[in-house]
């Protein structure tokens, strides 16, 4: 899954001028100069995300190699970084499969919904919560050991 974040939506424009002999006596110079679309660009800032693709870790050369051939094509200097989420959720890749596990984050589309912790206080919700706090110091636990050993 793909994701374009930055759309081209200023039209450039120019006003074509004449350079040849007695080019002053045919056009008017600057008045009436709002010129002719010729493109179109994006206006993007430094830092800003162009482009976000999804896919199986098994694919991540791929899509690595994909993004390398594709920030040829932008002016300027790209970086091609991988993502600590989800696919293109504001949760964890670590934190993801305990909250899952729990029910606290429920697939919908390309995105997460995430369960709030508000509602009445019942036996359910406290054990949720208990469980919810267990899942993320394990994940945690669990993120460390991984960096010890080597991985990322």
């Amino acid at each position: 899954k793909r994701q374009v974040s930055t759309q081209s939506t200023w039209v450039l424009r120019i006003n074509k001028m004449l350079s040849c002999a007695g080019a002053d006596r045919l056009q008017t110079g600057m008045r009436g100069a709002f010129g002719k679309p010729v493109g179109t660009a994006a206006r993007v800032h430094i830092g800003q995300v162009l482009i976000s693709v999804r896919g199986r870790d098994t694919h991540k050369q791929h899509m690595m190699e994909a993004l390398r051939r594709a920030k040829m094509k932008f002016p300027g200097r790209q970086v091609v970084v991988q993502s600590t989420k989800w696919g293109f959720t504001q949760v964890t890749r670590y934190e993801y499969e305990p909250l899952k596990y729990i029910g606290m984050v429920r697939p919908d589309g390309v995105s997460v919904q995430i369960r709030n912790k508000k509602g009445a206080i019942t036996k359910k919700n406290c054990w949720m919560q208990h469980q919810m706090d267990e899942a993320k110091r394990r994940a945690a636990e669990q993120h460390g050991k991984d960096l010890e050993a080597g991985g990322t």
